[in-house]
């Protein structure tokens, strides 16, 4: 180990089996460190930058009715914000690691979310006019085919680098296992993240591609496609708990 693991080690408890468990993992990174109360912050930024009233709270009959038109569109940014909150929040509690590199990948991170949140809030806006014939959400807006190209485009990278940057911190995790010293469970679970998040790693850069090369009318299959992850996930879940227990 160089000089870096070896501070990683020497933080650890000598007996880890005494550590509170999540899901049979030991929980390296109970207590919130900097680095996670910036994150959670990031996150409560942006779930602020989001309400349905941007402007004011509504006044009258007609500027409340308008603003829970949006409703839709913000519960479902949160959810998607939320299982990225979450994804960080695991490995925080299981590796509890505040090294350079765990650093940088997180500070890109909050970068990420920062920018992602506006064509976020845009794509599921539009997504939900389409599907309630107006009733919910916003148009999309967008004049010309190169602009909605973009907009498709925007997300579909900002989603992508979320996920790769949460899939890098659990690399990183695995890349420490020796200092963190992780079992043979622990190593597992840690593999299956990587290849969990992956999967969205994937589905975005597809997304992109749709974007970049689909003629305007099938256009929208650019957005569909994350829906494929609502099959994908519980699939890989399932896997992997099945090879954990057969461990």
């Amino acid at each position: 180990m160089n000089e870096r693991e070896r501070e990683i080690a020497s933080g650890l408890p000598s007996d880890l089996d005494r550590l509170p468990l999540l899901g049979g993992f030991r929980l390296r990174g109970i207590e919130m460190t900097r680095l996670e109360t910036f994150i959670d912050a990031t996150f409560a930024f942006a779930i602020s930058m989001m309400i349905i009233a941007p402007q004011q709270i509504p006044d009258n009959i007609d500027a409340l009715l308008g603003a829970f038109k949006n409703v839709p569109a913000f519960v479902a940014s949160i959810i998607v914000l939320g299982i990225f909150w979450r994804g960080h929040w695991v490995w925080s509690r299981r590796y509890g690691l505040e090294d350079g590199m765990s650093i940088l990948i997180s500070w890109a991170m909050i970068v990420t979310i920062l920018i992602y949140i506006y064509p976020l809030k845009a794509v599921f806006g539009s997504m939900w006019f389409f599907l309630s014939d107006g009733r919910f959400g916003h148009a999309l807006g967008a004049r010309t085919d190169a602009q909605a190209r973009t907009l498709f485009a925007i997300f579909a990278i900002g989603f992508t680098a979320i996920a790769l940057e949460i899939v890098l911190l659990n690399v990183r995790a695995w890349q420490l296992r020796e200092p963190l010293r992780l079992n043979a469970r622990e190593k597992l679970v840690t593999l299956y993240e990587v290849t969990g998040w992956s999967m969205p790693v994937g589905v975005g850069i597809i997304s992109l591609v749709l974007a970049l090369t689909l003629p305007r009318e099938q256009l929208d299959w650019s957005g569909w496609v994350y829906f494929s992850l609502a099959i994908l996930g519980p699939l890989h879940s399932a896997y992997r708990r099945r090879r954990i227990q057969d461990l």
